[in-house]
């Protein structure tokens, strides 16, 4: 019943980001046929207009496109006659769910291992380390971190390719400019509560019987961390997104958020509206697969309130 009220939320959101997305792109002045209104004569302008249904009153619009949404088709695409928006998001979702995937991995498991390491190493030499290296990535935005990448890894030292986007290899250098900033924190999230866990009394319990450390990390420290982290996956999530548009324009990757900064200067709304509510959607279901999650690593979590039962 939680997750029905769940989903019924995620609907009820979906519809306001439609409502607001669909306001503000028939807010901005001029049209999409802009651009080439010296190339159209006035009635093949309205033609365009009638195809697009950009003729009618905006109420029309958007309760036509509403009907269109409910049957999952966001529309064709005013820029690309051959292509839909579906196709424009079949054609890239491969490579933007590629980069997302394993820029969210690396910083999991990175920040994860750097976060142990701290804590375990507190005021050591590999505990102020794994600091700096935190701030560093919080400090330095992935579109400055993606050409110093270029420009040591793939061009001056040669170790990874940077043209095109044809194998495996080519997505190491954007993953890792998407993950560097969500692992520093991840970090600084997992040694605050480490360090707070490693100094409970159970563990100082665990380690006066004598049990292996690596024991207690695994089975009792670790658990107890990460339940803070899994709270940050959501936004995580998001900022890879966001920081994806940037990153497939950078290393000109064929992904989703290439195709979003093209639909934004070529006024091609069909193309804003349907790669935002793909994402909207994608974020959303992000934050409910977070909140079973929660549930998962600790049953006393409930999903309608997120309290605790003891």
């Amino acid at each position: 019943m939680v997750i029905v009220r769940k989903i019924a939320s995620i609907i009820i959101t979906m519809w306001l980001i439609i409502t607001v997305t669909f306001i503000i792109m028939h807010s901005i002045p001029g049209d999409p046929f802009s651009n080439d209104s010296k190339a159209l004569s006035e009635e093949q302008l309205n033609h365009m207009k009638a195809k697009f249904h950009l003729d009618q009153p905006v109420l029309n619009q958007y309760f036509i496109y509403l009907k269109n949404i409910a049957m999952f088709d966001l529309g064709p695409s005013i820029q690309s006659e051959s292509r839909d928006v579906n196709t424009i998001i079949g054609e890239g979702i491969g490579a933007s769910a590629l980069l997302g995937i394993q820029s969210i991995v690396i910083a999991l498991i990175g920040g994860i291992i750097l976060g142990t390491i701290a804590a375990i190493y507190k005021h050591r030499f590999l505990d102020f380390l794994a600091l700096f290296i935190a701030i560093i990535g919080i400090s330095v935005p992935s579109f400055i971190l993606a050409p110093l990448l270029i420009k040591y890894f793939g061009v001056e030292w040669q170790i990874l390719p940077i043209a095109n986007f044809d194998t495996w290899w080519h997505s190491i250098l954007p993953s890792i400019a998407l993950a560097v900033g969500p692992l520093a924190i991840i970090t600084r999230y997992v040694r605050s509560n480490m360090i707070e866990v490693l100094n409970s009394n159970y563990i100082r319990t665990a380690k006066a019987k004598g049990l292996p450390m690596i024991y207690i990390l695994t089975q009792h420290v670790l658990r107890n961390t990460l339940l803070p982290v899994i709270t940050f996956l959501g936004p995580l999530f998001a900022s890879v997104v966001t920081g994806t548009f940037v990153i497939e324009k950078v290393f000109s990757i064929p992904g989703i958020g290439k195709y979003f900064v093209e639909s934004i200067f070529n006024r091609d709304y069909p193309v804003i509206m349907g790669t935002t509510i793909f994402y909207s959607f994608i974020l959303l279901l992000t934050l409910l697969l977070v909140d079973i999650c929660y549930r998962l690593i600790d049953p006393r979590i409930s999903l309608r309130s997120g309290e605790r039962f003891e």
